[in-house]
């Protein structure tokens, strides 16, 4: 290629990125009230992605057109984050009980969490990570022109670290989800983001592996997926939740994570494929809780450990060791046994758990998948209906928590997610204050109320109960916030 063409390329590119700019995008406006998943929602607008048959990669390979079409629909996400403040010297009541006082102490502060967004649908739907928003009492939405929302929480998913966003605006432009499935290693991809508060910063990589795990996320439930896409494009703290694009500019991944020993980008970072996040958005979008269908199968990689730590024979060199079938399972149901092998699902190769997990992770309860395995060296197939972790094939109602008022005090029955993070039987959680005396004892939004008194708190109900039981004395109200820091407030009822 001389010079004269590669210039030409160049031009080209920048000439299509302006047009796609002014362009902007141009929709055909139907009714979207009715839709559940964001395949539909996406289709119901000409969107001015770069899948164009017509659209050829210059030569010499740049990225003004794809970035010119993303940049627009990424987003800036800020949380606000209740934080207790430390204290000066020792509290008795806390060495001796685990539980500040609040003589001394100042109240809460907020903290503040940033990271990204990518727009998935012109009504103001956004993808982000669960950890950019997670216990947030409030989230901000920064467009690329400067405009500001405030978001609202439609559905979180702590096990592939995903979280659901919707603002108040329409004739937005948004990305569509591309196919994680084709994507190959060695392909050109673009990291876009907010990284150390620096707007609309792209970077540009080769995705690296595919179907990486890296032992990050953690859930109380154990059903974490980590199937990840791995790249060499530059993420730092602040790209969270925004989107890992093809040179099409669709969607094929968000950004979650970095490998890093300082805290900033030292080589690879890690995105969760498409083929999982649009899965989540659908649920969330559908149900507002996520859909998981279950094989009942707890497994292990094949490898050169395994036969040691089992003890027994392996008579595979690759796939994913069963080593065990929970009764009632859809993997019993199915004839699946422990020492078997899996190597494929629906067709595609299943040979480390990741990949096992994300192919299982697309489905939800009462969804048949097809099972390719090995038993005694001898390939084997089965069909298996997937379960919920209830152990039926129903579709998981997402449960809305009680809400009860006291003398204007607001109170919600604790959410299931801090009970297991939180290691509590129960509690109430104060989601509104308009009480002086409550103001006054130094009692913040957000505290979970565990114990007034000698009474333990499961419930609000709880807590009205024995509000009114202690009416016209001194108690002691007992609890923690989010955050883990236990206290403890004086009140006059």
């Amino acid at each position: 290629m001389n010079r004269k063409q590669f210039f030409l390329g160049i031009v080209l590119a920048s000439l299509i990125g302006g047009f796609v700019a002014v362009l902007g995008v141009g929709f055909l406006q139907t009714n979207q009230d009715s839709t559940t998943n964001f395949t539909e929602k996406q289709n119901t607008s000409l969107v001015n992605w770069l899948s164009d048959d017509k659209f050829v990669i210059p030569e010499g390979i740049n990225f003004v057109a794809s970035a010119a079409q993303v940049t627009p629909a990424v987003v800036h996400v800020r949380s606000t984050v209740s934080m207790s403040r430390g204290q000066q010297g020792v509290d008795p009541m806390e060495e001796l009980f685990g539980f500040r006082s609040p003589r001394g102490e100042a109240p809460p502060r907020e903290g503040k969490s940033t990271g990204s967004g990518a727009i998935i649908s012109e009504d103001g739907y956004i993808v982000t990570n669960n950890h950019v928003i997670e216990n947030a009492s409030k989230v901000e939405i920064t467009l690329e022109d400067n405009r500001r929302f405030t978001a609202k929480v439609i559905g979180l998913d702590p096990t592939t670290d995903l979280a659901l966003l919707k603002i108040d605006a329409n004739n937005l432009p948004f990305i569509p989800f591309g196919n994680s499935d084709e994507a190959q290693i060695g392909e050109w991809v673009l990291a876009v983001g907010n990284p150390y508060e620096l707007n609309s910063t792209v970077t540009a990589g080769i995705i690296s592996a595919k179907s990486r795990n890296i032992g990050i996320l953690r859930d109380e439930s154990n059903m974490q997926v980590e199937s990840f896409i791995q790249t060499d494009a530059a993420v730092n703290p602040g790209n969270s939740g925004g989107p890992l694009v093809n040179l099409n500019g669709e969607i094929i991944g968000v950004n979650t994570a970095i490998a890093s020993r300082t805290g900033g980008f030292s080589g690879y970072s890690f995105a969760v494929p498409s083929s999982i996040a649009k899965k989540v958005m659908d649920d969330l979008l559908e149900f507002g809780t996520v859909q998981r269908g279950l094989l009942g199968v707890i497994i292990r990689d094949v490898n050169a450990d395994l036969e040691e730590s089992i003890g027994e024979e392996v008579k595979a060199d690759r796939g994913v060791f069963v080593a065990e079938v929970r009764e009632g399972s859809g993997g019993e149901e199915a004839g699946l046994q422990r020492g078997d092998i899996i190597i494929g699902i629906d067709g595609a190769d299943t040979y480390t758990t990741s990949s096992l997990q994300e192919r299982v992770a697309r489905k939800r309860p009462g969804d048949k998948i097809n099972v390719k395995f090995l038993r005694d060296g001898k390939e084997m197939t089965t069909t298996a209906t997937l379960k919920n972790v209830s152990g039926d094939t129903k579709v998981v109602v997402k449960t809305i928590p009680k809400i009860t008022e006291f003398e204007g005090v607001v109170f919600e029955d604790l959410k299931v997610e801090y009970k297991a993070r939180l290691e509590l039987e129960g509690g109430a959680t104060i989601s509104s204050i308009d009480n002086d005396s409550w103001k006054e004892a130094g009692v913040q939004e957000g505290f979970i109320i565990t114990k007034i008194g000698r009474t333990k708190i499961l419930s609000g109900e709880d807590v009205i109960k024995a509000l009114k039981n202690y009416e016209g004395e001194e108690v002691i109200i007992l609890g923690v916030y989010p955050n883990g820091q236990r206290s403890y407030y004086e009140l006059s009822l």
